[in-house]
């Protein structure tokens, strides 16, 4: 189920329907991803249902040049135009092939790098891979983007996440740094 804000939809470069499909037929190998609440605990049900992912000290603060910004105790929709920005701006960049990129940009914009998945950049013979995917769980709902020569623009959807408590399914790479 794919799910966007009233604002975002028809948007032409957000394919969510196409991008849906795609996602889980191109999703090679991508394992779970560790649900940590803000601060760095395990999360409680309550942290879990309500959203998490940053932490609850910030809030946003409306202002005219500030673009998208994250809203802690939203919901993935809310925080589906700052993922997309940060999708965006990391696509428009030297490093939109590297998955990398995009979890350090996410980080940074105050999603919660534990609560992330992200896949390989290569494949297993060393090709640059065709495209990447990437996360952020938030509560019971994922928000996914996907970028690379096989994608086109880049996509960024909310997707509800799996009975596992994961966004990407198979093996992904470790997010160690």
């Amino acid at each position: 189920m794919i799910r966007q804000p009233a604002h975002m939809a028809g948007a032409p470069r957000r394919a969510a329907g196409v991008f849906a499909a795609g996602l889980l037929a191109t999703a090679i190998g991508l394992t779970g991803c560790t649900g940590t609440a803000p601060g760095g605990g395990t999360p409680t049900p309550a942290q879990s249902s309500t959203g998490g992912g940053a932490s609850a000290s910030a809030s946003p603060v409306p202002s005219e040049d500030a673009g998208p910004l994250l809203v802690p105790d939203g919901s993935a929709i809310d925080n589906l135009p700052l993922f997309a920005s940060v999708t965006d701006t990391v696509w428009a960049s030297g490093d939109r092939a590297a998955g990398r990129a995009y979890v350090d940009a996410l980080a940074a914009a105050g999603f919660d790098k534990a609560a992330m998945q992200v896949t390989q950049d290569v494949s297993t013979v060393g090709n640059a891979a065709e495209s990447i995917q990437f996360s952020v769980l938030w509560g019971d709902d994922c928000l996914v983007g996907q970028v690379g020569p096989a994608t086109g623009d880049p996509v960024a959807v909310v997707v509800t996440a799996t009975l596992e408590g994961t966004c990407l399914v198979g093996e992904t790479r470790p997010i160690d740094w």
